[in-house]
């Protein structure tokens, strides 16, 4: 029971953050680590009082020295009740004033919006004239948090979107792509069959299908040719347009 105990404590430690122990635990490992690294290297662009929109539990927060860090959700009994975000807003505007933030960012959130160009328009209302926005966008993903799952972007869709709301791109680039990508996808699809209903039988489920399926993605990988035009999420960095 211990070594269980152990097992998914590791497991929750590897969720959003993985290191190399996530090959072994973690049937996300490829999609998360896309997103960590990508996070990662638009830290640069990210200062001053930030505004994360659709936060979740704020998984990268300990990646980014800011000065303040405002976590928003939309506002239901699951957000309320899972404490993280600093305000709610009601799917359409959002409760600050203009200029209000240096910088946004807002990561797996977009295919969640029916009307993008408003919710685009908030995000440039409350950002100041010279700030950024980093958004990571998924491109090949099942369906998911039914029955709000609206879209997926392509690389040009993405850039497209930001460049006629009132943005200029700075950065657009793919995050997971080839054999990797299909390793995820696969471990997506056992993750959604999984038949056990206890956490700790779903557990074993996912690490005795997660753990082969990574190592020999991460192995082909190597081996491979790769396919960039196959990729798990689109990061965009944009800054706004007077």
């Amino acid at each position: 029971m211990s070594i269980l105990r152990s097992i998914a404590r590791a497991h929750a430690q590897q969720a959003f953050n993985p290191t190399r122990l996530g090959l072994l635990l973690n049937p996300f490992y490829f999609a998360r680590r896309g997103l960590r690294d990508a996070i990662l290297s638009a830290r640069p662009h990210v200062h001053g009082r930030v505004l994360d929109v659709g936060c979740g539990q704020k998984p990268y927060l300990s990646h980014f020295d800011v000065s303040e860090y405002v976590g928003l959700e939309i506002d239901t009994p699951n957000t309320r009740s899972a404490g993280k975000a600093d305000a709610f807003y009601d799917g359409r505007s959002f409760p600050f004033d203009d200029s209000s933030f240096d910088s946004v960012v807002c990561n797996q959130v977009l295919e969640h919006v029916f009307e993008p160009r408003q919710f685009l328009s908030e995000v440039r209302r409350v950002l100041k004239a010279d700030g950024k926005v980093v958004f990571t966008v998924p491109f090949v993903w099942d369906e998911h948090e039914q029955p709000y799952d609206y879209a997926r972007y392509s690389s040009f869709g993405v850039r497209y979107l930001f460049e006629s709301n009132g943005f200029e791109v700075v950065e657009s680039r793919k995050t997971i792509s080839g054999v990797r990508a299909v390793s995820q996808v696969l471990n997506t699809y056992f993750v959604k069959i999984n038949p056990f209903r206890t956490v700790k039988r779903r557990l074993v489920f996912e690490v005795l299908t997660s753990a082969p399926i990574n190592l020999l993605g991460e192995l082909a990988a190597h081996v491979l040719p790769e396919n960039a035009d196959l990729y798990l999420d689109n990061l965009i960095v944009a800054s706004k347009r007077p």
